[in-house]
């Protein structure tokens, strides 16, 4: 294991009626003006923007919204809704919904207080001295930004991550059954997305980390477990918390904890989606399908582990470089049983655009740490891709 030190403030409110937790703590936090961000009317629909408006009313707390969010989300509505907040005097800022909008609202926390642009953060490393509270309602369980550090947005073809304690959460309220009405193909992608997060922390060069190795192959076969039953029966309520719940555990870095995780697949999802709009979850299906093609060749030990732990292959049966081979075509199977995309081809991408991405994502180097990706690395796994 590694040094580590572990930190996570966040409040989890998790259950049938945890929303009705809304106003005691908007009470905690102290708030005053509170700004809403998400996507789309579906928060009406399930009764949330009302509960928002009546915990406000109640609290005495002033009340704005916007639910322009989009996949992907950009700097552009970012810098929108920073100036509105500061118009308003936000000291607040609640997320609904999914990645999207709780990464939307960290970074008009960020904003708000900051006198420059907030993509400074993210493109120039800038730290924050202040920084406003978020509050979340989990709609789409999936990226973990609920209980994360950190934020991604996207500028034009980059797309960056900013990491700073100061932006978890104080609060998640995460209630299943505002998970029930969500299409096929989101539930798919969210599986994929919490998946993948479970898979870069555990492809580690580390030694020694058998508490963090059984927690997260543990992890994984409940969402692969879960992940089939929503397959089977999208209305099944206890596989829809099981997912909730996993998509926290993958992404509040306990698991990070006597480890270094990879995160090279991620760099290499985050120049898709920049490059074409993919969706988040299903460039990692094609990409993790891919990445551990490449591994089984290059580096195949913890992958080997991971086959014969999750997927029982015979380790007597198989050389390394095989069982890692056999776990990519695991992923692979998984992934279509869940009726995502697993190659380029099907995503109608193509190599025209391998260098240039490769460039951007290795301009200060080389990317991920089970095995670095310097620009042909990075290049030879797209081209598995395809």
């Amino acid at each position: 294991m590694v040094d580590f030190q572990y930190y996570n403030p966040a409040k989890i409110v998790f259950g049938q009626g945890s929303e009705k937790e809304l106003p005691r703590l908007l009470q905690e936090a102290k708030a005053t003006s509170l700004l809403m961000v998400y996507s789309g009317a579906f928060i009406k629909e399930l009764g949330i923007y009302d509960r928002v408006k009546e915990a406000c009313s109640a609290g005495n707390v002033a009340f704005c919204e916007n639910g322009s969010v989009v996949p992907n989300p950009s700097i552009a509505l970012v810098r929108e809704l920073v100036d509105l907040g500061r118009e308003k005097g936000v000291d607040f800022v609640l997320a609904v919904g999914g990645g999207s909008a709780i990464d939307t609202a960290k970074a008009i926390a960020l904003g708000i207080p900051y006198d420059g642009d907030v993509w400074d953060f993210f493109d120039k490393g800038v730290q924050p001295e202040n920084v406003l509270p978020v509050g979340v309602i989990t709609t789409l369980p999936a990226s973990g930004s609920e209980t994360s550090n950190a934020a991604i947005l996207s500028n034009g073809p980059w797309k960056l991550g900013f990491e700073d304690d100061r932006i978890i959460p104080q609060f998640a309220i995460m209630n299943p059954r505002y998970t029930l009405g969500l299409p096929p193909y989101q539930t798919s992608c969210g599986v994929a997305d919490i998946l993948s997060h479970l898979l870069e922390r555990y492809f580690t060069d580390v030694r020694h980390t058998d508490v963090t190795d059984y927690l997260i192959e543990g992890a994984v076969q409940a969402l692969l477990l879960n992940g089939e039953r929503l397959m089977k029966n999208p209305n099944d309520l206890d596989a829809r918390a099981e997912i909730q719940w996993l998509a926290s555990v993958a992404h509040n870095n306990l698991l990070d904890t006597g480890r270094i995780g990879d995160w090279g697949s991620h760099r290499i999802e985050h120049e898709l989606s920049a490059q074409y709009g993919i969706t988040h979850g299903e460039g990692m299906a094609v990409v993790l399908v891919a990445w551990t093609r490449y591994m089984a060749k290059v580096k195949p030990w913890k992958l080997a582990q991971l086959s014969v732990r999750v997927f029982h292959v015979d380790p007597y049966g198989y050389t390394e470089e095989e069982q890692a081979e056999i776990l990519s075509e695991k992923l692979r199977e998984y992934f279509v049983s869940l009726h995502l995309k697993t190659t380029l081809a099907e995503l109608g991408i193509g190599p025209e655009h391998f260098g240039e991405m490769a460039a951007r994502a290795t301009r200060n180097g080389p990317v991920g740490h089970y095995v670095p990706l310097d620009p042909e690395r990075f290049q030879n796994i797209l081209r598995l891709a395809l």
